[in-house]
């Protein structure tokens, strides 16, 4: 302690003369020693040196710090650079230095904080390693091999400026192989593909899918460096939403588990059920509109369940098409049309198929050709609507900024067994000559 008090003065003059040097030096030293010299000089000259240390450096150095230099430092920093450093923080030591710091620094860094839910900020680890441009490469091994004492993931060694703008990339083997004495910036991969922190956590997993890529660097709008997005991470998140989105098709809550109270589940479930009983009762009424025809003709009723199952189900094949796409952006605006037309030809040809096939069935059955005409032509009918509708909705649901998963299946079901009842005994009415 009183070794400290006689260096203080020179500490603080070197550091007010040659902020630069003296954070690369700082950096360069055991954590505790760092920590301990920042203690000793006055919180304008720490305050200096903070802000031209490497966010994962800062944070290692300003959860020691004492409340009130924390307090000093906290509110002469950037909020920006403050927040990108409290992301490198374990989360309870978050809390406890948001609590100490002034109300107006507190909400702006707690914005900064607050990623969308499904943005690559909330997704990203804050233990990453990072050296800046202008030090030497033997000093970035020096760093290199002192954060991997602590955890920090040895593959690649991320290079910033002094701003903390993200430059380029070296990994471990180009860092061992360079010259020691050589400028890291001269050495460094320039060309980095980076992720906003914004991105939605599905092109996240697509831009590191496409690139074959098993982590990534996240940065800010202006390129500053946050943290890094690891792919065992995102597809984790992508499962969940996956289980999610199949949740919300079938018209279940996506945050019911399955282990949830029976009153939650209930509240959960029971609208979707009253909504699908309104469009079963819309399918009902198209059935009454044919109720005559119906007791003249029993035998329709027979059919009324074929004609609504396959419909459903090549729907359903369509809409499993499109939801692919659209969670794995395979689908580009200009190219919306071209697929709700294959997939109304696929309907279309499954129709013509399936209906031949169920016309010749019900004419053997029955022993009335005209009977297997009527199902065969709503058949085609029905299947050319699935596939249209099975495709349209989503991407209609899509453009209209509301979630494609939200009860696709329900109004696809619903319009299916409408088209489907209308078609079939639509066409009895008009060969009700030939049936009877």
């Amino acid at each position: 302690m009183p070794q400290q008090k006689l260096l203080a003065p020179v500490l603080k003059k070197y550091f007010e003369n040659d902020p630069v040097a003296a954070a690369r030096n700082l950096e360069s030293l055991p954590a505790d020693n760092a920590v301990a010299a920042l203690k000793a000089v006055p919180a304008s000259a720490a305050v200096e040196i903070v802000k031209r240390l490497s966010d994962s450096m800062a944070a290692v150095m300003i959860k020691d710090l004492p409340k009130h230099l924390f307090q000093e430092i906290s509110g002469k920093l950037d909020s920006q650079q403050l927040a990108s450093i409290f992301l490198c923080l374990p989360k309870d030591r978050q809390t406890e230095l948001l609590q100490a710091m002034g109300e107006k620094k507190k909400q702006e860094v707690q914005e900064l904080l607050t990623f969308p839910e499904d943005s690559a900020g909330r997704l990203m680890s804050s233990v990453f390693l990072s050296v800046y441009s202008d030090i030497v490469v033997k000093d970035a091994v020096q760093k290199i091999k002192q954060l991997a004492q602590k955890g920090f993931p040895p593959s690649y060694a991320y290079v910033v400026d002094r701003e903390n703008h993200l430059v380029g990339v070296m990994t471990m083997r180009d860092t061992l192989l360079a010259d020691k004495n050589a400028v890291v910036q001269t050495v460094m991969k320039k060309e980095i593909f980076a992720i906003d922190s914004f991105m939605d956590r599905e092109q996240v997993a697509h831009e590191l899918a496409s690139r074959r890529f098993f982590a990534a660097p996240v940065v800010d709008r202006e390129n500053r460096m946050l943290g890094v997005v690891k792919a065992d991470q995102l597809l984790k998140g992508v499962q969940e939403e996956a289980a999610e989105d199949m949740q919300r098709m079938f018209g279940v809550g996506a945050d019911e588990k399955t282990f949830s109270t029976i009153g939650f589940s209930l509240k959960k479930r029971l609208p979707w059920l009253h909504i699908n009983l309104a469009t079963a009762f819309l399918a009902a009424s198209v059935v009454a509109l044919f109720e005559d025809i119906i007791a003249k003709i029993t035998v329709l009723a027979v059919y009324l369940p074929v004609v609504a199952g396959q419909g459903g189900n090549a729907g359903a094949q369509s809409l499993a098409v499109v939801m692919r796409g659209l969670v794995m952006r395979e689908i580009p605006p200009q190219k919306v049309k071209g697929l709700v037309l294959k997939e109304t030809w696929i309907g279309f040809i499954n129709g013509i198929v399936i209906g031949v096939v169920t016309a010749l069935a019900a004419s053997l059955w029955q022993g009335n050709p005209y009977l297997g005409i009527v199902i065969g032509l709503g058949m085609i009918v029905n299947l050319t609507v699935a596939g249209l509708s099975g495709a349209a909705i989503p991407l209609v649901m899509k453009a209209l900024r509301l979630d494609p998963a939200q009860c696709s299946n329900i109004i696809l079901t619903t319009i299916t067994d409408v088209m489907g009842f209308f078609a079939f005994l639509g066409f009895a009415v008009l060969f009700q000559n030939y049936l009877m």
